[in-house]
């Protein structure tokens, strides 16, 4: 990860309605008119933490506009769906909550990954293949002495990710058996590398066939355990080589690996894991675009992944543009030690949440999921600025601005939910959403330092609304 926040502005260039290329599923809207039973619930974050996901009085439609700024929702334009809102479950967020006394695990467990009560509905993790920086210490699955090789993969273990992180997961799985999880090394076995060390170099040509069936392996592996990997990217942030672990993969060699082995390697052995690209910053959408060029390696190809500590929501559009039948994915934000609630909490729902789900990604993930009061563990070299979405101590949780920022999200937008039409033309940053069971969530963040008079337009009623300053409000009909 980069070690550093950039100061990036929301994009202009985000779509507000339907256009050529827009993926709608025909589904039928809801009879017209609306009635005037229906009511608006909806949760109030606000920047000085004031209030905290906290429950506001209903709202009900009439046939009256109120005089503020009209936001008009569509359900029947529809656009992506949605596969779910999340975190990393990093090596040091599960031994942090691995550790916590029996009972006040279960809660927490409960609470992150429910869908019911209290319960914010965590739908989608990631996880690291190997060490993260967010590790207490440097591991892969295939570690040797040095100077050893062993391109059979015979000596292939996950004995270190079976003492606290698949022991976590298996809990986590059963109180939600549904939720999707991804996975991304951060370095192979340095045995694989050209500099043999843990940070940075590149990945040796005579070990790509071993390092795909590396992949191979590691889903096989975690399947034994009944966990399943549904989707991986062949390298966290390949163009950051400065961290431990890292390594470093131009577009041309991230498009042999996956096209002339990995991609050919999870066909012969059955494995239908989704192959997703990238996985670094929005400056580069060229990087996804020439992997996604190769004729070789798309075939292979569900999408491309981003992190923003760099460049511009928009150019996620960019690349789906470029390559519309392919999906997009956005996979990591840090909140860092310097940041403030309030500065963190209005940021991140405007680019991570808003944003990118208005530039066609199908999740919008946060960075670690926990962290103890010195922001460990993490290895030598690993971040130690990195706040988590939890603060982990002896004496309890407390829960962090990226908490709230994912569980605006992820309490209301179930994955199978699809992302729809919403008025983007004022001052309130918004976006929309219709759930499997036909329930509309409007996610509106207000940035002025004054409440902000709106009115929602849904069917030809109107519920009239004050959010108050600095603030972010989930809206439910």
């Amino acid at each position: 990860m980069k070690h550093r926040l950039a100061a990036l502005l929301f994009s202009s260039t985000v779509f507000f309605s339907c256009y050529a290329g827009c993926s709608k599923d025909g589904s039928p809207g809801e009879p017209d008119p609306l009635p005037n039973a229906v009511k608006v619930s909806s949760w109030l974050t606000r920047a000085d933490q004031s209030a905290l996901l906290q429950q506001q009085p209903v709202i009900a439609f009439s046939d009256k506009k109120g005089s503020g700024q009209l936001i008009n929702v569509d359900s029947a334009t529809i656009f992506q769906g949605i596969d779910g809102f999340g975190y990393t479950l990093t090596g040091g967020s599960a031994y942090l909550i691995n550790r916590m006394p029996e009972a006040e695990k279960n809660s927490l467990l409960q609470e992150l990954f429910g869908k019911a009560g209290n319960s914010i509905g965590v739908s989608y993790l990631r996880l690291s293949i190997g060490a993260s920086d967010l590790s207490a210490e440097v591991f892969s699955y295939n570690d040797l002495p040095a100077g050893q090789v062993d391109p059979e993969l015979k000596h292939f273990s996950l004995a270190q990710d079976t003492v606290d992180l698949i022991p976590l997961l298996k809990k986590i799985l059963a109180i939600n058996p549904d939720i999707t999880l991804m996975a991304s090394p951060w370095s192979p076995p340095v045995w694989m590398k050209d500099n043999g060390k843990s940070v940075g170099g590149g990945l040796l040509p005579q070990y790509y066939g071993t390092y795909a069936n590396y992949f191979v392996k590691y889903i096989q592996a975690m399947k034994a355990q009944g966990i399943t990997i549904h989707a991986i990217t062949p390298q966290n942030e390949p163009l950051h080589g400065g961290n431990n672990p890292s390594l470093v993969m131009t577009p041309a060699q991230q498009a042999d690996f996956i096209g002339n082995h990995l991609g050919p390697a999870f066909k012969a052995a059955g494995i239908t894991t989704k192959i997703i690209i990238y996985d670094h910053n929005l400056d580069r959408p060229d990087y996804p675009i020439t992997v996604l060029n190769d004729s070789k390696a798309k075939p292979f190809i569900d999408g491309s992944a981003f992190h923003l500590y760099a460049g511009d929501v928009s150019a996620m559009s960019t690349v789906r543009n470029a390559h519309p039948d392919r999906n997009l994915y956005f996979t990591e934000q840090w909140t860092g030690s310097r940041g403030t609630f309030d500065g963190d909490l209005q940021w991140h729902t405007k680019n991570v949440i808003i944003g990118t789900v208005r530039n066609w990604s199908r999740i919008a993930l946060e960075w670690n999921l926990a962290n103890d009061p010195t922001f460990g563990p993490h290895t030598p070299g690993g971040c130690t600025e990195c706040r988590g979405a939890l603060t982990v101590t002896p004496a309890g949780v407390a829960r962090n601005v990226s908490y709230y920022i994912i569980a605006h999200a992820s309490k209301f937008v179930p994955a199978g939910s699809k992302r729809i039409a919403s008025d983007l033309n004022g001052t309130l940053p918004n976006v929309a959403f219709l759930t499997p069971d036909g329930r509309k969530v409007m996610i509106v963040l207000n940035e002025s330092s004054r409440s902000a008079e709106l009115s929602i337009g849904y069917k030809g009623k109107y519920a009239s609304i004050s959010q108050a300053p600095a603030s972010v409000a989930t809206y439910v009909w």
